[in-house]
């Protein structure tokens, strides 16, 4: 297949009008490519997105642990352009996050979005900083239980979070670092804990401001510390609900556009009417594009998808669209280690594209080409 006359998002970062091709599942030289021809009508042509973070959409949650679950959950983020995913599960009891992560491993990738890893956001958690989650099943850092983990999911767990600061963090770190990406998470850690867990190996944020201490001039927290460390990246929730739009600008000239990642941080709302929902075991009230716990009201995930998220992030908060692109496609896959497969146009890569029109509607959607 050709595509012609199409704005093509390059790995440079910019768009680039003209023709690009697919053969066999990949992108390829449009020059070689004998091909039957389809006109884009000047659309523009961008990487699948990538979603590293998000619980579920449609009635469904990853956490459900039912192969119904993960399959209408990949069927959905396909429609809406998002074309691999790595769902996170919540803070549930250890046997059952395993019995969880069993039955997603099994899942075959044979429609919709592709399961590219997981995001374990808990147990090892804190519980001031625990947000929607469930303080009832938050346990110290475990080597063993990681490993159990990671057994139960085939090796898909890409992320671990951590609150580092409680007794045993560095050597957890230190340990499982050349196995999973360690993340902060959900952690009420200052300036001080967190750059030591940066400089022994976590390499992760988890939606940078939400569920941590707030960035002030003495007490700079992770925040400070994720700026500080220059290899970390940090996941973003733009959703118009969980950041307040001055912030995200702030954070990206802070940042720069290689280290920050859009996530949609969905809960089972997304895509649903407002009601009366559930996220890892609480109650949760969604009206408009706000979730919240029935408990104490405090935001509970989102119910906005990525492509959703990428489009509030350029239209509403003055995110440059190019730079909105980058992280919500060749950023995750940097993060997930899949950058060699996923998140740009280049060939020999898999050929998963979305065309928008100019107000960044969705136009079509192609996975494995």
């Amino acid at each position: 297949m050709i595509i012609k006359n199409v704005q093509i998002y390059r790995e440079d970062k910019k768009f680039h009008f003209g023709d690009l091709a697919i053969e066999e599942g990949r992108f390829v030289d449009a020059e070689k490519s004998v091909s039957d021809v389809v006109d884009g009508n000047g659309a523009y042509a961008i990487p699948g997105l990538i979603d590293l973070h998000f619980h579920g959409c449609m009635g469904y949650d990853f956490c459900d642990g039912t192969l119904e679950a993960i399959q209408a959950i990949a069927k959905y983020e396909a429609s809406i352009g998002v074309t691999s995913i790595a769902p996170a599960t919540m803070t549930l009891p250890v046997e059952t996050l395993e019995e969880i992560l069993r039955i997603n491993a099994s899942y075959e990738n044979t429609d919709g979005a592709r399961l590219v890893g997981i995001n374990m956001e808990g147990p090892f958690i804190s519980r001031e900083k625990k947000g929607a989650q469930d303080a009832s099943n938050i346990i110290p850092y475990s080597v063993e239980v990681f490993r159990r983990f990671q057994k139960a999911a085939k090796g898909l767990v890409k992320f671990i979070g951590i609150a580092p600061e409680y007794d045993g963090a560095i050597p957890f770190i230190q340990e499982v670092k050349g196995e999973v990406s360690v993340s902060l998470a959900h952690t009420n850690a200052n300036y001080e804990q967190a750059k030591a867990a940066f400089d022994n190996g976590a390499s992760h944020v988890v939606h940078l401001h939400n569920a941590m201490p707030a960035f002030s001039h003495r007490e700079p927290g992770v925040v400070g510390a994720a700026f500080d460390s220059k290899h970390v990246m940090a996941e973003m929730i733009c959703d118009g609900v969980h950041i307040h739009p001055s912030m995200v600008r702030a954070t990206f000239e802070m940042f720069g556009t290689d280290r920050i990642i859009l996530i949609s941080d969905s809960m089972r709302a997304a895509g649903m009417a407002d009601g009366r929902y559930t996220l890892g075991g609480l109650d949760v009230d969604v009206k408009g594009n706000r979730a919240a716990l029935v408990s104490n009201g405090a935001l509970a995930g989102s119910v906005t998808n990525l492509m959703d998220c990428m489009k509030t992030a350029v239209i509403d908060m003055g995110i440059p669209l190019e730079d909105a692109i980058a992280c919500a496609t060749i950023n995750p896959a940097r993060a997930l280690k899949i950058d060699d497969k996923y998140g740009s146009i280049a060939s020999g890569k898999i050929a998963n594209l979305v065309l928008l029109d100019k107000e960044l509607n969705l136009q079509k959607v192609i996975i494995n080409g």
